[in-house]
């Protein structure tokens, strides 16, 4: 396992509009771990994920000032085409190409960046990223349909599988679990451990559960209203909290 620095932040301001939304953010955020980005709603969770894969360059009238670095490369001076190549991204509501089917679902980003140089190794990569969304066994018959056949939870880990294809050192999830049922939020969870633990990758998730951020996380880092208040091992501040505003949502009063 690695112990070097994956994201690096520095003072890092975003505004849309005019109106700030993160105001001098700092972290930084080892190799291969989980890091749980939570708080309540409207503290910026969101946006930060979106500007450590440029996502935030489509939103009109954004200003993003400040240093964001990962793997030691400054993602704000570089191709946000090829910022997004280095991560994978999942985001809220599964988001499956509906005219693709289940195997080309996955396949889609590994043609298109030349991942995968035959059909065999299209293959390998394709049972791969969905063994490691944990839906290999409940598609391996049935790659040729299209995903809307799939529940919901399956349509999410169908998307993870897809980030995963692309085989980013960085994952990036949006509140992944907030739309679907307790069955596949707990095979959503034991998927990003497996990959920490089997493929040294390094996870950024969103959530607006704490019970869900110490029962996966390495670290967190807690947000409100754009201002990082807290960060730190989960195991420390889920124990002993530093800042009320950690302590309150902990108790699920935010």
């Amino acid at each position: 396992m690695s112990y070097g620095i994956a994201v690096e932040v520095k003072n890092l301001n975003v505004s849309i509009a005019g109106k700030p939304i993160l105001k001098d953010v700092n972290v930084k955020i080892p190799e291969s771990t989980i890091t749980a980005i939570m708080g309540p709603s409207g503290s910026g969770k969101t946006t930060l994920l979106r500007v450590l894969n440029r996502l935030i360059d489509l939103i009109e009238g954004v200003e993003v000032k400040g240093s964001v670095k990962i793997f030691g490369r400054n993602i704000l001076e570089t191709d946000p085409y090829e910022v997004r190549r280095m991560s994978g991204m999942v985001f809220q509501i599964p988001n499956p190409f509906p005219h693709l089917s289940i195997y080309d679902n996955v396949a889609l980003g590994a043609k298109i960046n030349g991942i995968a140089k035959s059909k065999r190794e299209l293959d390998e990569l394709v049972k791969w990223a969905l063994e490691k969304a944990m839906l290999w066994d409940e598609v391996k018959d049935r790659l040729r349909d299209p995903p809307w056949k799939l529940s919901g939870g399956q349509q999410q880990r169908l998307c993870l599988a897809r980030a995963l294809a692309l085989k980013p050192r960085l994952l990036l999830l949006d509140e992944p679990t907030a739309n679907i049922d307790p069955v596949n939020t707990l095979k959503i969870e034991e998927a990003l451990r497996n990959l920490k633990k089997e493929e040294d990758m390094t996870i950024i998730l969103v959530t607006h559960m704490p019970h869900q951020a110490i029962r996966i996380s390495d670290y967190i880092i807690m947000l409100y209203e754009g201002v990082v208040v807290e960060v730190g091992p989960t195991e420390e501040i889920a124990i002993n909290p530093k800042h009320e505003l950690t302590s309150r949502f902990l108790r699920g009063e935010m």
